[in-house]
């Protein structure tokens, strides 16, 4: 058979020379996008809220497209960004794995997953950055129906309890009922459901609590469809998300993967320093209610959000290994060949911010474009009685022992004298009035506690 001819052969070598500028990302690109188009590929969880500086609050801003625009227009490429929107890390870690999401989001727990899994299938992957976090463990909580009379885990046992096995609300789960006393693999009935079909089967009285993360838990309470079980932060574990990129890709695309950190970076000032934009923004984008998405990503929320590969988030995934191995979702994990700070640095070498303050009460009125805070509780229910339930969007109220941030007429009162105290469980208001039962302290209803404060 006779060789090619020689202009043949050039045209077949000038188009491997195409190859890497087509190829690589994500689903690569069409030939409707031309030879010089590249497609970054996204994996994100929109309704999990406080991964939205890698997802839909990014999306919204458009910063990625930005950073993308201006690299091309340097090097002559057209870049696209492919937005995929899921409900939990897993699909996500599943796309990675198969080379077809470029980067992602996710829990600490699936996070773990990503990096079990990529091994395993020849994708590894690595984690770039954080997202948001709570240093206690605030950001997965447990929930009944709100007839429910269940005073503390214990009286869950036997019990169907639903939540989606593998993540982050799993393991506060399973970390709560251990230092309670009850087996995680017989002395519940585990359901294994989406975030979705778990509130459902709450609300339908299939399942008897639901164990779940941002935002679920605050969405409940909040339509009055479930009320406080467990806090997770009386873990005292933190908790948090990140964004994990294939291996693959951010070798080959190292300047992508800047671009991609610069822009959540950005996004991150963005929701700092405008909460309240930021919160109405993300509803618009998910459908929450805004009151809703302030609760988690508010100035005083539950979530922090620093994009910084913190050493006490690191120390809390090299806790979580166990948990999973229990599980069999996981072998060995090596933690510290998963972390990769390097492209954090020389995308954005001041990234990092101090470690959140104590949360402070807060009152969000309407048609004001900023919130009010307060120094005490009580100062809280003074102005919230003051203003009417006509003018309130939101009032919210930090737990007296934990921390957490819920909404104030949602949370369970101790006055104890003029002084009161709010708790996001009955467990943690009865706990401290147990404690403090000889000065008076006692469990009294919202009103009265506005009562007091007037």
């Amino acid at each position: 058979m006779r060789s090619p001819r020689p202009s043949f052969a050039l045209a077949l070598a000038l188009s491997a020379l195409l190859v890497p500028l087509t190829g690589g990302c994500g689903g690569g690109a069409s030939g409707a996008d031309g030879p010089k188009t590249v497609t970054v590929t996204v994996g994100y969880q929109s309704k999990t809220i406080n991964t939205v500086t890698a997802g839909t609050l990014l999306r919204s801003l458009g910063y990625f497209e930005q950073e993308l625009a201006e690299r091309g227009g340097r090097d002559g490429v057209t870049y696209k960004v492919d937005w995929q929107d899921y409900a939990t890390g897993a699909p996500i870690t599943a796309q990675m794995t198969a080379g077809k999401i470029d980067i992602g989001s996710m829990g600490d727990f699936p996070l773990l997953i990503n990096a079990a899994r990529g091994k395993e299938l020849g994708q590894p992957t690595r984690l770039v950055s954080v997202t948001g976090y709570n240093l206690r463990g605030g950001l997965n909580t447990i929930v009944t129906a709100p007839g429910a009379t269940y005073a503390s885990l214990a009286d869950l046992r036997g019990k169907k309890v639903s939540t989606s096995v593998g993540s982050a609300a799993d393991g506060t789960l399973v970390r709560a009922l251990q230092r309670a006393g009850i087996d995680p693999a017989s002395g519940i009935q585990k359901l294994n459901q989406q975030p979705s079909v778990g509130a459902s089967a709450l609300q339908a009285g299939s399942a008897d609590a639901l164990s779940q993360f941002v935002a679920w838990p605050g969405q409940l309470a909040y339509e009055g469809k479930a009320k406080a079980l467990y806090d997770g932060a009386e873990l005292n574990l933190p908790t948090f998300h990140g964004v994990t990129v294939r291996q693959k890709f951010a070798a080959q695309r190292a300047g992508v993967l800047d671009d991609f950190l610069r822009a959540q970076h950005k996004a991150t000032e963005y929701l700092r320093t405008r909460p309240v934009a930021a919160a109405e923004s993300v509803a618009k984008e998910t459908g929450l209610p805004p009151e809703v998405v302030y609760l988690y990503n508010g100035a005083n929320g539950i979530a922090t959000f620093d994009p910084a590969l913190r050493p006490e988030l690191l120390a809390a995934l090299k806790e979580d290994v166990p948990v999973l191995k229990d599980a069999k979702l996981v072998g060995d994990v090596d933690v510290d060949a998963f972390v990769d700070p390097a492209p954090l640095k020389r995308a954005v070498p001041q990234a990092g911010y101090p470690a959140a303050a104590p949360a402070r009460p807060e009152l969000w009125l309407r048609n004001e474009p900023a919130t009010r805070t307060f120094d005490t509780p009580a100062a809280l229910l003074k102005a919230l009685k003051g203003a009417g339930a006509a003018a309130v969007r939101a009032a919210y109220v930090p737990d007296a022992v934990t921390g957490t941030p819920w909404f104030a007429d949602k949370a369970v009162w101790v006055a104890e004298g003029a002084e009161l105290r709010a708790f996001v469980t009955p467990a943690g208001a009865k706990s401290y009035v147990d404690r403090h039962g000889g000065s008076g302290a006692r469990i009294v209803g919202f009103a009265e506690a506005e009562g007091i404060a007037s």
